[in-house]
């Protein structure tokens, strides 16, 4: 009876092949490459920081418009919402109003000077005034919320077609460098082309944050747009009532 060899088991590292050096891919992957990692990996850190901020900016945002309105909706005076106000600077609602209370302060002393009396033409130049004032706080707090914002959409679109012209530039390289050692089997091919994908990688893991993020960030930023809308359509219905009667 023939005994039968069994082939003796392979270990797993020799089975898994050596693990990556991401150090020596980079350092191997000449001027251009090294200079597509490190543009890559410093929009990602960028991308990072503005991810933190922004994400602790709307969040306080949030928090204090929540505050606001319940200070709004409860008082009965609106110089004691607009001292309220004051301690809750990082709601944009609240700047709204405080934009809006100092116009309308400005109207009223205005109407007073004239006797309290003012005809139809002044009354509702007066309203204008305020809600030309509301609008342009809303604007700029639209603009404050914004900023930063549009770098994350920038690196989402860009990253990976800055990594995948870092791989393609890498593969031009590996198939120069196989053609000038005559020897194209697949351990001389295998081992390049992998080192070339590195940037597509590193494309990726800058892109995929920065592209959940901004949608985050845009889709949060409309809800406050919204509210500070209603808000002003809302001080603008009480000035009307109380104020231009």
């Amino acid at each position: 009876m023939t005994n039968l060899i069994l082939p003796l088991p392979v270990p797993l590292a020799a089975a898994g092949g050596e693990g990556l050096d991401y150090f020596e891919i980079a350092k191997n992957s000449g001027p251009i490459g090294i200079g597509v990692l490190l543009l890559l990996l410093g929009a990602s850190a960028v991308s990072w920081a503005i991810i933190v901020k922004k994400w602790l900016q709307i969040r306080r945002a949030q928090d204090e418009s929540v505050k606001f309105l319940e200070t709004f909706w409860q008082s009965k005076r609106l110089d004691a919402i607009y001292q309220a106000a004051e301690s809750l600077s990082a709601s944009p609602i609240s700047q709204v109003f405080r934009a809006g209370y100092v116009e309308l302060s400005k109207v009223t002393a205005q109407k007073k000077e004239a006797g309290g009396e003012a005809n139809m033409s002044d009354e509702l130049g007066g309203i204008e005034n305020v809600e030309r004032a509301l609008k342009r706080a809303a604007a700029s707090e639209v603009t404050h919320l914004e900023a930063q914002v549009p770098f994350l959409g920038t690196t989402a679109s860009a990253a990976p077609f800055v990594g995948l012209f870092g791989t393609v530039w890498g593969i031009m390289r590996a198939f120069h460098d196989i053609y000038q050692a005559g020897n194209a089997n697949l351990a001389t091919v295998a081992k390049p082309i992998s080192e070339a994908l590195i940037a597509t990688a590193v494309g990726l893991f800058a892109a995929i944050p920065a592209v959940v993020a901004y949608n985050y960030f845009v889709s949060k930023i409309r809800v406050l747009d919204s509210e500070m809308t209603n808000f002003s359509n809302d001080f603008l219905n009480i000035v009307r009532r109380h104020f231009f009667s």
